[in-house]
């Protein structure tokens, strides 16, 4: 019995060590942490080679297991004497993430309990008043659980690295075991189980710390324990005999605390179980904030000085003072071949040798009413006479408009009724004047404008007093320049 699941562990372990050499493909330069650079491309194919830790390990330890809930327990209480037994164990770890991973394990041990050891000699009244002693020899193969709660729960701000871990392990597996029981009429087997048997199936779990001493070697100290789910594993014979009677359970469970190593396996630097994520994320941030990366701009310069590098400029000799695009073309606003620096009439398109102006004066569509030559929504932020890139078309509109008619037209600026009225006027003066000056740089010949402010007089919605509390859009529409034929 104990031959063949010594053979199954065995037969177990060869293939999976040999696995556990896993790939050289990225390998750290040693410096902390030693794991988290990458020596290979920016994107890895999702197999096996790309694995940048070690994630198997062998673990092997020796303890002693006390029978604590049976008929025959190992602690006395003051009734006769402790008796301690020993164990060991051996398993193979295998890592699924950093806070979990799967344990095949393989325990044999004996547990002693009962009123004496078994190795001493029984007192002459043991049959009589049933103070025997008892002994278990077992074999266990179970597969846990592996979870890592210094990893799962470590703190978001803890930037430190760790030796020390705090690990939960539960599982089920086969329990194989003889059973001896001893009094003054000497000692004999009391009760057998057989491997892999339905009744021979057992549950354990516990806790035990690890401490890392370097990238190969931990050492745990481990607390298990295992509930048999059989009442006759503590040697007191047939279920139903009167040993057996004396406590009301049915399933002999028993302490087991060992004192491990684990052979971590592997040619990477660190394992996976002492991988902490936040911990890398937190490292490449210090190695960006330190990085000091010198950015090269312009490296051919600006050799026509229109604001745009010579590395991407389509117009090398822009003329100065000509507006350019993003590429450093010069723009020709009506597309006529004259930019917009020697265009008299930008909008409109004309021959190079008018200098971009039409030669004959566009007919006159008809006469001009008030509604037409009024030119409502040129409006302006709060507290600015700046004209908004959303205007422009309008105002092109209006140049193309007063360039056609021979009328001549007054710029009207406006505004709200918040600030004083001096202080209103000044501004509705000076949104007046700034659109006057853009239609004459734009095209349109002085002699046809005026430009006028009337503060706060001329609101587009009156009811918008200083007393009253409009709605902003309402202010808004105040804030304008219109036009007024003459």
């Amino acid at each position: 019995m104990k031959l063949s699941l010594a053979i199954v562990a065995l037969a177990l372990t060869v293939p999976t060590v040999a696995f556990a050499q896993d790939s050289t493909a990225v390998v750290s330069n040693g410096q902390y942490p030693n794991t988290f650079s990458s020596g290979s491309a920016n994107v890895s194919p999702f197999t096996n080679k790309s694995k940048r830790f070690n994630d198997w390990a062998i673990s092997f330890g020796a303890g002693v297991p006390l029978v604590q809930s049976a008929d025959l327990t190992s602690i006395k209480s003051g009734n006769g004497k402790n008796l301690f037994g020993y164990s060991a164990y051996v398993s193979i770890d295998k890592a699924i993430t950093h806070a979990f991973g799967l344990n095949l394990q393989y325990d044999r041990g004996e547990t002693r309990q009962g009123w004496f050891n078994t190795k001493d000699s029984a007192p002459s009244d043991a049959s009589a008043y049933q103070r025997v002693a008892a002994r278990t020899q077992y074999d266990a193969i179970s597969l846990l659980g592996d979870i890592n709660f210094s990893n799962l729960f470590r703190r978001v701000d803890n930037h430190s690295p760790y030796r020390w871990a705090l690990h939960g392990y539960a599982g089920i597996g086969t329990l194989a075991y003889r059973a001896y029981q001893k009094d003054d009429k000497g000692q004999r087997l009391a009760t057998e189980i057989k491997p892999f048997q339905l009744g021979s199936m057992f549950a354990q779990a516990g806790a035990g710390v690890k401490f890392k001493v370097n990238r190969r070697i931990d050492i745990e100290g481990r607390v298990m324990y295992a509930v048999t789910g059989d009442d006759e594993f503590d040697g007191g014979g047939d279920k139903y005999s009167t040993i057996n009677q004396r406590e009301e359970q049915v399933s002999d469970n028993f302490f087991n605390a060992t004192l491990g190593v684990s052979l971590k396996l592997g040619k990477h630097e660190s394992h996976l179980m002492w991988h902490d994520p936040l911990q890398e994320i937190y490292y490449k941030l210090d190695v960006l904030a330190n990085k000091n990366q010198d950015i090269e701009v312009c490296k051919k310069g600006d050799l026509d000085n229109d604001g745009v590098c010579d590395d991407w400029d389509r117009q090398l000799d822009t003329p100065a003072g000509a507006r350019v695009d993003g590429a450093g073309v010069a723009l020709d606003t009506d597309l006529d071949g004259v930019i917009d620096l020697y265009d008299k009439c930008v909008t409109v398109p004309g021959p190079v040798e008018n200098q971009g102006c039409p030669t004959t004066a566009p007919t006159p569509v008809g006469p001009v009413d008030e509604k037409e030559t009024k030119l409502d929504g040129i409006e302006f932020d709060l507290n600015s006479d700046r004209i908004l890139p959303s205007n422009t078309p309008i105002l092109n509109n209006a140049v193309n408009y007063i360039n056609s008619s021979n009328g001549t037209y007054t710029v009207v600026g406006a505004t709200d009724t918040r600030a004083s009225d001096a202080y209103n006027q000044k501004l509705s003066e000076r949104r007046a004047n700034n659109v006057k000056d853009y239609l004459i740089k734009n095209g349109v010949q002085s002699g046809k404008l005026n430009a006028v402010g009337r503060g706060e007089k001329d609101l587009k919605y009156p009811e918008c007093d200083p007393a009253t509390k409009c709605p902003e859009w309402k202010n808004r529409a105040n804030r304008r320049v219109y036009f007024e034929a003459k």
